[in-house]
C-alpha cells in the first residue's frame, strides 16, 4: 500500500522520518489512540496532530513504513504518505468530472455566476433611483440561484 519515496535520507544514527497523512479521527481521543500504538514499535517515536489530520514518525531501519501503516490500520483508522493520497484524490476529482477540470473550475463557475446575478441585487436595494414597482420581486429572483446553488 505504501512505499518508502516519503522517507528523508537515513540519518548517521539509521533513523528514518516519514509524515502519514491519517483518517478515521474524530477527536483528540483518536489520536492519542494512534500515537501510542505507533509507540509500542521498537524504536518508533511518533507525534500525531488531530488538527493536521497527520503523523511524523521517527523509526529504525528494522521497521518499515508498511510496518507503520499497517499499526495505524490495526488501531482502526486508515494512514497514507501524504504523496500517495494527494495523487489519489487528484484522480478521484478528475474521473468525477472530466469536463469541468476539478473542483477549482466548479468553484469558479459558482463564482462568476453568483457575482452576475448579485451586483444588480445589491444595486437594486443600494441605489434609490434604481427602485421600480416590485423591485423587491426582482431582487428575489435574482438572489434565489445565488442562496440555492
Amino acid at each position: 500500500m505504501s512505499t518508502d519515496t516519503q522517507t528523508s535520507p537515513a540519518s548517521t544514527d539509521g533513523e528514518q522520518h516519514v509524515e502519514l497523512a491519517l483518517g478515521g479521527m474524530t477527536c483528540a481521543s483518536c489520536a492519542n489512540r494512534i500515537e501510542r500504538k505507533l509507540n509500542k514499535l521498537d524504536g518508533v517515536q511518533a507525534s500525531v496532530n488531530f488538527a493536521t489530520e497527520k503523523a511524523r514518525v521517527t523509526y529504525p531501519e528494522t521497521v518499515s513504513t508498511a510496518d507503520i501503516v499497517a499499526a495505524v490500520e490495526a488501531a482502526g483508522y486508515s494512514a497514507a504518505p501524504p504523496a500517495e493520497r494527494d495523487a489519489d484524490s487528484a484522480a478521484d476529482s478528475t474521473a468525477d468530472d472530466p469536463e469541468a477540470g476539478g473542483e477549482a473550475a466548479q468553484l469558479r463557475t459558482r463564482l462568476v455566476v453568483s457575482l452576475v446575478l448579485s451586483v444588480p441585487t445589491i444595486a437594486l436595494a443600494m441605489v434609490p433611483a434604481l427602485q421600480f414597482t416590485y423591485w423587491q420581486w426582482a431582487s428575489l429572483t435574482l438572489a434565489a440561484p445565488v442562496i440555492i446553488w
